[in-house]
């Protein structure tokens, strides 16, 4: 009897010992999901790169580069045996603060920025011949070497002045001469600040405030020749209308303009006094006494009219 109840027992038990079973057999399969799932996700996410704007890509797989160059965009690959390695193609900017060697054997304080680019079909060569510190390996030592083999053929007053231009432009080129066939596009050398020594840097505004005035004087030398040479001209032109009008001024014409002036006088509503040498031409009225068997009137000597409005 006791054996049937142990066998009872076991056949009741069966059915909740195989659903427990296949209770944790369920769960450790779900984790086990969630486990590969997440395994899955992280290698999706770790195998894509995105190349941002103004950047360029190169894969880099069991320690080989490849001369591929991938432009921006997301990108996939094999995060176990690949590496993405990313460059900058935009413009960058370095400054650098050096002490410029001069001609006179001075040496000039200067902040120096130096703008520059990489070629993006260069980027595989760089990174595999120079490596990711490509910045001071070459470009700040060709600068330094630039730098100072331009400057020494400058006075140190030269790098004050004008010829900073001169100065950049020389050591632009001679930086390019060496990184261009390397890859590298230096834009601009730009000497933003420079500090000479007090006593020069004082000599050389005096020797500029002088240069001014000279400018200056020569300025007003010139406009005084300007101002003597327009006068001239206006003096000439006066002596030529002189000499016009006094070929055409004949006398007939001034006995004519002495009548004209006689009869606007003579219109005149206002008390006259007309005093004439006897010589310039007079109006004689009509009735005046004629000279004995000729059409002409007598003429006196001296001749004085009034006349007056009552």
């Amino acid at each position: 009897m006791g054996f049937t109840l142990i066998q009872a027992h076991d056949s009741s038990t069966l059915p909740n010992i195989i659903y427990q079973t296949a209770k944790k057999i369920t769960m450790l399969m779900k984790t086990t999901a969630k486990l590969i799932s997440i395994l899955a996700l992280g290698i999706l996410f770790t195998s894509c790169a995105i190349i941002r704007p103004g950047e360029v890509g190169m894969k880099q797989t069991t320690g080989k580069l490849k001369p591929k160059v991938y432009k921006s965009g997301a990108i996939g690959f094999n995060p176990l045996i690949t590496t993405m390695i990313k460059v900058p193609i935009r413009t960058e900017n370095i400054e650098v603060n050096l002490a410029l060697p001069s001609k006179d054997g001075l040496n000039v304080r200067s902040e120096i920025s130096i703008l520059y680019r990489i070629n993006p079909e260069s980027a595989p060569s760089i990174i595999s011949d120079i490596g990711r510190n490509y910045e001071e390996v070459v470009i700040l030592s060709v600068f330094r070497s630039a730098a100072a083999d331009v400057c020494s053929r400058f006075m140190a007053k030269d790098m004050y002045t004008d010829n900073r231009a001169q100065i950049e432009t020389e050591i632009r080129e001679h930086m390019m001469r060496i990184l261009g066939e390397k890859g590298f596009e230096v834009e601009s050398v730009l000497l933003k600040s420079i500090k000479l020594p007090s006593g020069l840097t004082k000599a050389i505004e005096e020797k500029l405030e002088a240069e001014q005035l000279a400018q200056r004087m020569e300025f007003e030398i010139q406009r005084e020749r300007m101002e003597a040479k327009r006068k001239e001209i206006e003096a000439e032109g006066i002596r030529n209308a002189q000499q016009i009008i006094e070929e055409g001024l004949s006398q007939r014409i001034i006995e004519w303009q002495s009548i004209e002036a006689f009869k606007e006088l003579a219109n005149s509503s206002n008390a006259k006094l007309i005093i004439t040498n006897g010589g310039a031409p007079f109006l004689i009225d009509p009735t005046t006494t004629m000279e004995s068997g000729t059409d002409n009137p007598i003429k006196p000597s001296n001749t004085r009219l009034t006349t007056s409005n009552r």
